[in-house]
């Protein structure tokens, strides 16, 4: 299967740079794959949408403020991403983490962030600028990245709007309202819709909610270079499914309720355990899942997901729910009804 046969043309005023003025107000697709319609509506009308034979399953996984920027003893500026605390070590603080620029950057190079933070460059993991360092604090680290971190947004939402003031709106708004377990370097977006008092009527009406964690890091977003995409290899991503999160999912399942996956990292989650245990478990565990068409899902039933790039694996994984024809049917009349694409952007409902 050909990458570009998973590739469409998107205006560049159709890429969200910030959210709906409210969270529920976003617009939202639903695709019925039955009767292969489309209707438009707005996030705020999912709650008719859903009913109390369902249960929902959300990525309760939170946003780390992991971009920090810091400079070398020669004065050069050097951004740094942190991906995932690597617990191979026996001793320190080592995490895997992008640089830019890499090529400044050799084995042994101190970086200096603040007075409690400076970072030593331990060696190269990947070409495309992925090392292992070691990071220097004489404080709790979170609490320094608390003070000094940026939340890091994707590439593609540039703005020349007041540092400061964006900096405390994005901790709040590139955050879902049930965010607990820090541990991601980019929001579920599909869970970003949501508010307590949507959540809070689902629940009025008999829906069961279950919540799983899978830590957002490169796998979810890295792009396919393979031209064919059966060569390409997901990133490793942590997750973990708590007792009280299987019991919930395959007591709904055994009494024939739906589950509605929030996003497309807790289609993974679900469909690794499954894949791993031929069931949902508790389980702390690592997902490599790659999936496209044609997938036979073997937990979830529906999914309400965000609006996502060319080529990417998780236009894929919507294609393989939904039917890669039908799925680029929509895309198509989501430019042309103007939606806003990707992580700030409007969302589907697939049932």
């Amino acid at each position: 299967m050909n990458i570009s046969e998973f590739d469409y043309e998107l205006p560049e005023n159709l890429i969200a740079q910030m959210p709906a003025d409210k969270r529920q107000n976003s617009r939202m697709m639903v695709l019925d794959r039955q009767n292969h319609t489309i209707e438009h509506k707005h996030f705020y009308d999912i709650t008719d949408y859903i009913d109390s034979d369902t249960i929902l399953v959300l990525n309760n996984t939170k946003v780390m403020p992991a971009r920090i920027y810091g400079t070398k003893d020669t004065g050069a500026k050097i951004e740094i991403l942190l991906l995932e605390k690597d617990n191979s070590q026996t001793a320190g603080d080592f995490w895997h983490c992008l640089i830019k620029p890499s090529k400044k950057i050799k084995p042994e190079t101190i970086i200096s962030v603040s007075e409690d933070l400076k970072i030593r460059a331990v060696k190269r993991l990947e070409d495309d600028g992925e090392w292992l360092i070691e990071l220097l604090h004489t404080q709790d680290l979170f609490e320094i990245l608390h003070k000094i971190g940026n939340v890091p947004l994707p590439p593609y939402i540039e703005r020349k709007l007041n540092k400061e003031e964006l900096r405390s709106f994005d901790r709040e708004r590139y955050q879902t309202v049930y965010a607990k377990d820090e541990g991601s370097v980019a929001a579920p977006t599909a869970g970003l819709h949501f508010t307590k008092e949507i959540l809070q009527k689902l629940q009025d009406k008999g829906v069961e909610i279950a919540y799983v964690t899978l830590n957002v890091g490169l796998g979810t977003f890295r792009p396919v270079k393979c031209e064919n995409i059966l060569d390409h290899k997901m990133h490793s991503e942590t997750f973990e499914i708590t007792k009280e999160t299987a019991d919930k999912i395959n007591n709904a399942k055994a009494n024939g309720k739906k589950l509605i996956a929030v996003g497309t990292t807790t289609v993974r989650t679900l469909e690794t355990a499954f894949q791993k245990y031929g069931k949902i478990q508790a389980c702390k565990d690592h997902s490599e899942l790659f999936i496209y068409p044609p997938y036979e899902f073997k937990v979830i039933d529906n999914l309400i997901t965000n609006f996502h790039l060319p080529k990417s694996t998780l236009l894929m994984l919507v294609s393989a729910l939904a039917g890669k024809d039908f799925i680029f049917e929509a895309y198509h009349e989501a430019i042309k009804e103007h939606y806003r694409f990707f992580s700030y952007g409007d969302c589907m409902f697939i049932k």
